[in-house]
């Protein structure tokens, strides 16, 4: 199914009420995160919150860059790293409405540098009961690994091939083929590089560099004119500088104009490589709420949106407790009151970026800072005060 191509138009904007939202609730989210910026928790951030595919509040705060006194815009490029992974699924699933990729079909088919992948086990490697599976890639129970955020015997091995640090995306899927599963697939949920490996698969059935097939699949369709693997020189003033707590106050951990995302990158991480801006994530974010279309432009069927947002872990299988995972998003599948809803799913990024979607809302919220390591002190602050809003 191909997608339409440059189709046009901004999301509309309406008043809190007109979507039954209180105007006077929702500035709520306006001071708390001024307040933030204020206690120099965060630098800078922007929330964007839409409801019933029309936008209802769209703010910026504080600075950008801190040293050079330039204060976040609507337009501020930001660093999202694990909010790639949403985007590379939705890719994927491109190749999936075409029939060019089955879900339950073994990985190896369509990456062979991957075949006779073993279990560590008792500081052995031994066969897997199963093979590794699309749909393993897509809820991250695969079996792979980061080896960046534990020490296993696994992780080790990744730290000493440097799979973080690969040179492109057919050097990384290599070594991995050299290296054994964390634990047999489909059995856990664990956090690895399965977006990249992802990202490598698109790469592989669609022939396509995944920078041009993201631009043609979803970017150039929805218009997201700003993201992309890097900043070009044109919009490096639009940059986001990205900090990090210190014991006296907030500390640079990477300046606008002296940052590895000025250069193209051979790396092409559909795990955590994209910048993108507020506006741009929105789009996305409707375009998923629309079941897979946004101002006439089709990226997905309806029915793959809602087979993706729905939870596709194992039975017995958890992620965040026990809450599930689709096919690119976390799902809540428990109600947690004002501070999630049942069916709600999102993801974050590590410079403490969020979007949440709740379907039985009409509801996506875009909440973005530049401050690692990761926290959700955003997100904690945001999404209780956007659902108390909601009078309608």
């Amino acid at each position: 199914m191909l997608a339409l191509q440059g189709w046009a138009g901004e999301i509309p904007r309406a008043k809190p009420e007109e979507v039954g939202m209180s105007d006077e609730r929702l500035a709520k989210v306006k001071s708390k995160i001024q307040e933030m910026v204020d206690d120099r928790k965060i630098a800078g951030a922007i929330t964007v919150v839409a409801r019933r595919g029309r936008i209802v509040h769209f703010e910026t705060y504080g600075l950008r860059d801190l040293d050079e006194n330039m204060p976040v815009e609507k337009d501020t490029i930001m660093r999202f790293y694990s909010m790639s992974k949403p985007i590379t699924t939705v890719a994927a699933m491109t190749l999936y409405d075409e029939s060019r990729l089955k879900l339950d079909e073994p990985v190896e088919k369509y990456v062979p540098e991957l075949k006779g992948l073993k279990v560590y086990h008792a500081a052995q490697p031994v066969e897997p009961d199963r093979k590794v599976t699309v749909r393993d890639l897509m809820r991250h129970t695969s079996g792979l690994t980061y080896g960046i955020f534990g020490n296993s015997p696994v992780d080790q091995i990744y730290k000493k091939e440097r799979i973080i640090g690969s040179r492109d995306l057919q050097s990384m899927v290599e070594k991995l083929g050299r290296i054994p599963l964390m634990h047999q697939p489909g059995t856990r949920w664990h956090y690895s590089v399965s977006t990249d490996v992802l990202g490598c698969l698109v790469e592989k059935v669609s022939g396509r560099k995944l920078d041009v097939f993201f631009q043609e699949r979803i970017f150039r369709p929805l218009d997201m004119r700003d993201t992309a693997f890097f900043v070009p020189k044109a919009k490096v003033d639009r940059f986001s500088s990205c900090y990090s707590p210190g014991s006296e106050g907030l500390k640079v951990k990477e300046k606008f104009n002296a940052s590895h995302y000025l250069m193209p990158p051979s790396f092409l991480s559909g795990g955590g490589g994209l910048v993108s801006t507020a506006r741009d994530y929105m789009r996305f974010c409707q375009m998923l709420i629309n079941k897979g279309e946004l101002f006439g432009a089709r990226v997905l069927k309806a029915e793959t949106v809602d087979m993706m947002t729905k939870n596709q872990l194992p039975q017995d299988v958890y992620w965040g407790g026990k809450n599930g995972f689709g096919l690119g998003f976390s799902v809540q599948t428990q109600g947690g009151g004002s501070t999630a809803h049942v069916g709600e799913y999102g993801w974050g990024g590590a410079a403490s970026t969020h979007f949440w979607i709740s379907p039985r809302d009409d509801l996506a919220v875009v909440a973005l800072s530049q401050l690692m390591p990761f926290s959700p002190q955003l997100q904690n602050a945001v999404k209780p005060l956007v659902y108390e809003a909601i009078v309608d």
